[in-house]
């Protein structure tokens, strides 16, 4: 039996960036949007320290799912998420919702998907 996502900000999300993908031609955010409608319990989860680990300074990153807060950033990393647990908001000076990195950057040719 499949099950249907019934968040309404979840699903709202995805299809604003299906739109935005296919507007501003960047298969970025057509990659996020299959992301974000896996499985809950196969969503994606990232510490900090899987972050600091694979990003270098000035970064853009998103994640498709919910970063965590295990590890620490020793440098400026731009952060756009589905979800943060509150240790992270705590240890990340710069955080964005998706939908304010789409505005930011429609084409997303600065941003890399980690997971």
């Amino acid at each position: 039996m499949k099950t249907k996502k019934t968040n309404n900000l979840l699903l709202s999300l995805v299809e604003e960036l299906k739109r935005t993908g296919t507007k501003n031609k960047a298969k970025i955010w057509k990659a996020v949007a299959n992301e974000l409608l896996r499985p809950t319990r196969k969503m994606r989860e990232v510490n900090l320290n899987r972050i600091n680990r694979v990003t270098k300074d000035n970064d853009i990153i998103v994640v498709p799912g919910k970063v965590l807060g295990t590890g620490s950033l020793d440098h400026k990393v731009t952060v756009a998420a589905f979800n943060f647990s509150e240790s992270a908001r705590k240890k990340i000076r710069d955080i964005l919702t998706i939908q304010e990195l789409i505005k930011k950057d429609p084409k997303g040719t600065k941003v890399r998907i980690i997971g």
